[in-house]
């Protein structure tokens, strides 16, 4: 099944043709502050619903992130061999050497970050670089604490596709990354039973027309399970939590006006608008005498 969220919390199960959608929220009696999160929560089945005709059309709706507002979004540096020496050889991606989750972590992005396909990303400035990352991510389908590789397989809900902006500079990663409409997630959420290898699965993303990024997931360091069993070792990793796994290289800086496009197999595609909203700062000068 695909689950998807729109007009403003509507929850609809997305057709095979990827054109029209079931409406779940009234069949399922379900509340609109977080419907995919409630949905999951109460154990739910929307399986006998998959084959009723389409009550709307995926054209004439306004697409949000699958999942509204996670509890966290916990994100992995550097898992792409390729995008792991582009960052070495491009500073304004990264100062670090090489580094794994081992060495340094997860990072954790805002969930005030998240947005849908058709919400559009918002740059924050004029002069500051901030970049196009595709990734795979997936919603947790239960609670795990300490889980092995394979509790984590189990544990996941879903696979969706997530764009990662990044303001590049030399704050931490989790300021660059959390700006409003950061991380854009969509189209949908795709059950872990409709995909058979997670880590066998295409990854593009065009921009305005050009592809910049094109890889597969098999070229992961760590894979799904492994990025969810450290993080568990950490935080309790809940049901609801939105999981993404790093970028392959070709990541490029983005401009107002910019189309992007980005599709991985078996999960679909989602087309993303830019803008711009230039914010300037002003640095305060601050009295450390008091």
């Amino acid at each position: 099944m695909r689950f998807v969220q729109y007009d403003g919390g509507r929850l609809g199960l997305l057709k095979d043709d990827g054109k029209g959608i079931v409406d779940l929220t009234d069949r399922l009696d379900l509340s609109r502050d977080d419907p995919l999160a409630e949905y999951i929560e109460r154990d739910l089945d929307a399986s006998e619903y998959a084959d009723e005709p389409a009550d709307v059309d995926r054209a004439d709706v306004h697409l949000g992130s699958p999942v509204r507002r996670p509890g966290k979004v916990i994100a992995a540096p550097l898992n792409y061999e390729n995008h792991i020496e582009e960052a070495i050889a491009d500073k304004d991606i990264t100062t670090d050497e090489w580094f794994t989750i081992e060495d340094k972590g997860y990072f954790l992005k805002a969930p005030s970050s998240v947005v849908g396909p058709d919400d559009g990303i918002e740059l924050p400035f004029s002069d500051r670089r901030c970049d196009h990352e595709i990734e795979l991510a997936f919603v947790m389908g239960e609670d795990v604490k300490d889980a092995s590789t394979e509790e984590a397989w189990d544990a996941i809900f879903g696979y969706t596709i997530l764009l990662d902006i990044s303001v590049r500079g030399d704050q931490d990663r989790s300021n660059r990354k959390s700006y409003d409409t950061f991380t854009v997630i969509g189209p949908s959420v795709v059950t872990a039973d409709e995909i058979d290898d997670p880590q066998d699965l295409s990854l593009e993303l065009n921009l305005n027309g050009e592809t910049k990024q094109d890889d597969n997931t098999a070229d992961m360091v760590y894979t799904c399970a492994n990025v969810v069993e450290y993080a568990s070792i950490g935080a309790t990793v809940e049901a609801g939590d939105v999981i993404t796994t790093g970028t392959p290289e070709g990541v490029g800086a983005l401009s107002d006006g910019d189309t992007i496009d980005a599709t991985i197999e078996d999960i679909g595609s989602m087309t993303v608008d830019v803008t711009e909203r230039d914010t300037a700062f002003v640095d305060v000068d601050v009295d450390k005498d008091g």
